[in-house]
């Protein structure tokens, strides 16, 4: 892993305002490493990346930021992994535009696993949540790693769901390595980085910033051989990781679900461009040439019709409310709430917010 002054050369390089990746890019096939970058003359450069970043290049003050960058690369599993380490992620180097440098907190051997990336909604349904949280311990069972974006919901709940696992899992993040977005997922960025690794492409301290998210997209979709959608509304930004990992020649996979609910209806837009139908864990590991001792699935359990008055059937997948339900079965509302609340404490049925109710999938 580079070290020392060379180090010192690739943050040089990268902590310019004004010089992204794409120049970086262009300076380095132009001239090889960063040292060499810097040692040539100003005419050589201009001719590459045009005078104005040359000037921004040759004239920077970056000294502290570079000296940050160090002093966080020192303590105990805080890494800076450059395009120039046989460390760096091999799936990275196949996408158009990987980062010359990555800061990873954490396992960085995991960014060279067979990856799974899942993503979806940030406000997501009660199932949406089981299902990530089901479907990615299923797959840390498997041996994947699971990579997501530290988001709320789905995200959040892959991440869960790898670590119940005792599996492995990758948080992709939008700011500075040194800072937690969102806040309320702090215990959870905390055990990703004991058990897992937290990686960031931009420099320590940068602060939470919305042109950011979908930068750190195209690493999720970019590190994994397929990325799965689990809930996703049509302006998701999870469709945005979904349409970059097409474009790098990654499988997608989308979960279905009510045609009533607006967090399905980015999966199925997915599912009719094209994108694989996900109903078991097995389908997505047989299109990656995996195997699993256990499936899971997205349906509910065959017990259902079993349950007090077959409710659950009645119910179906779709949210519901009290009289909808009462006019389904039968039952008084008194009735009904009794029921509804001893399946709420099985663990059977959610009680949503507006009287409706929802039927849960068996843990």
């Amino acid at each position: 892993m580079t070290d020392g002054e060379s180090l010192t050369y690739w943050l040089r390089l990268t902590l310019i305002p004004g010089i992204g990746g794409e120049t970086q890019r262009k300076l380095l096939a132009a001239f090889g490493l960063p040292e060499a970058v810097f040692s040539v003359g100003r005419s050589a450069l201009r001719g590459v990346i045009g005078d104005k970043a040359c000037s921004l290049l040759l004239d920077a003050e970056n000294e502290s930021l570079i000296a940050s960058a160090r002093a966080w690369a020192q303590e105990p599993d805080q890494h800076i992994i450059t395009l120039a380490d046989p460390e760096y992620p091999r799936a990275l180097l196949e996408i158009p535009d990987p980062p010359t440098l990555l800061y990873v907190r954490g396992q960085f051997d995991l960014l060279n696993c067979t990856t799974l990336a899942i993503v979806g909604s940030r406000n997501p349904t009660v199932q949406g949540i089981q299902n990530a949280e089901r479907f990615a311990s299923a797959f840390a069972d498997a041996g994947l790693v699971i990579a997501s974006g530290l988001a709320l919901g789905i995200d959040a709940a892959a991440h869960r769901g790898a670590l119940a696992a005792t599996g492995h899992t990758v948080a992709f993040i939008g700011t500075g390595i040194d800072r937690i977005y969102p806040a309320r997922n702090k215990e959870l960025a905390l055990e990703i980085a004991a058990r897992g690794a937290i990686v960031s492409e931009f420099p320590i301290g940068t602060p939470v910033s919305a042109a950011n998210f979908p930068r750190r997209n195209r690493l999720i979709s970019g590190i994994a051989r397929g990325v799965l959608v689990v809930e996703a509304a049509i302006q998701s930004g999870s469709l945005i990781t979904a349409r970059l990992g097409g474009e790098q020649g990654r499988e997608v996979f989308a979960v279905p679900g009510s045609i009533h609910s607006p967090q399905s209806k980015g999966c199925h837009k997915l599912i009719k461009q094209g994108a694989k139908l996900v109903e078991s864990a097995q389908d997505v590991l047989e299109e990656l040439n995996m195997c699993t001792p256990s499936i899971v699935t997205s349906a509910v359990a065959d017990d259902a019709d079993r349950l007090p008055h077959g409710l659950l059937s009645l119910m179906g997948f779709d949210p519901c409310g009290l009289d909808e339900l009462a006019e389904r079965s039968g039952l008084t509302a008194d009735s009904l709430s009794v029921i509804l609340l001893n399946l709420e404490l099985d663990g059977k049925v959610a009680n949503l917010p507006g009287g409706r109710y929802q039927q849960l999938f068996k843990n």
